[in-house]
């Protein structure tokens, strides 16, 4: 169809097949091709020129008005697939993010207002989940243990959080600044649920390796602040990031291990190739919230 309303707007084939950058013998077959669809003649030829038959003439307004449609669909579509998604889907644990993620927040609202953060509290499984299927854009996480587990994602490390014994106030701990890693084995001990968090209780298991009393784990929950609770209402001790004190003021204490434990290492992930300006200014904000941590 482009093809002939070309031809129909220069009068000549030779001309139309230079302007459109075709040979002029497939320039005359396509619309030959076309009158034959069609079932009449578009074009009446001569040695030089070509004009319009009457029904080709009918023809060539609607012709123009069809291509027109379809450029602007293909306007509208690219519009749309360039487009600036209006919400972002973030995933992120409570406990590790606490101190930098509402730094981040701050900072995208700022440079990107018209885009809302929907924040989703997951374990890092589902995180990771959620960015293979598209659930997710980005995921605040602890990295798994396996070096590979990452390798079809883009990863990128933020900062490390010490890990502390967390005691309720009045707990027989809490007057100490640091307690042996020995010592706090024998206490019982409440932890994540181990269908949800296995790489948990693979830190757990490390911390312990070398204490030959291991730890009794006494209750389960599916967050840290059921955690938090348990503790507070001196069920036992538990593990936690040094970061969660900020939000819990007196509510518990936050004591050092000794031996000190490997720091966890905290990153964002997301999709390999290019991201969406909006994904790609969040992973900036949270980068510059780190590293002023």
């Amino acid at each position: 169809m482009r093809y002939f309303v070309a031809v129909a707007e220069m009068e000549n084939v030779s001309r139309a097949a230079l302007k459109l950058h075709v040979s002029q013998p497939a320039l005359s077959r396509q619309i030959r091709d076309l009158e034959d669809e069609l079932g009449f003649s578009l074009l009446e030829r001569t040695a030089k020129s070509v004009r319009l038959t009457d029904a080709g003439r009918a023809f060539l307004d609607n012709a123009r008005a069809l291509l027109q449609n379809a450029d602007d669909a293909v306007t509208k579509a690219r519009a749309v697939a360039n487009a600036e998604p209006s919400e972002l889907h973030v995933g992120y644990s409570a406990e590790n993010t606490v101190e930098i993620l509402p730094k981040t927040l701050r900072a995208f609202q700022q440079a990107m207002p018209n885009v809302h953060v929907r924040l989703h509290d997951w374990n890092n499984k589902d995180m990771v989940d959620g960015i293979r299927d598209g659930r997710l854009q980005l995921g605040l996480i602890v990295p798994p243990a396996k070096a590979n587990a990452l390798h079809d994602l883009r990863y990128e490390e933020l900062f490390h959080v010490r890990v502390c014994v967390v005691v309720a106030p009045q707990h027989p701990f809490a007057r100490r600044r640091a307690i042996p890693i020995v010592e706090v084995a024998a206490e019982p001990l409440i932890g994540l649920t181990r269908e949800d968090y296995p790489g948990y209780y693979d830190y757990v298991s490390m911390i312990f390796s070398k204490v030959k009393q291991k730890p009794r784990v006494v209750e389960e929950y599916d967050s840290y602040y059921g955690i938090i609770s348990a503790v507070e209402a001196g069920t036992g001790v538990a593990l936690g990031a040094d970061v969660l004190g900020h939000s819990l003021g007196n509510r518990v204490k936050f004591l050092y291990l000794t031996p000190e434990p490997k720091p966890v290492a905290v990153g964002i992930v997301g999709t390999k190739g290019r991201l969406s300006p909006a994904t790609e200014k969040f992973w900036h904000c949270a980068k510059e919230a780190a590293a002023k941590k």
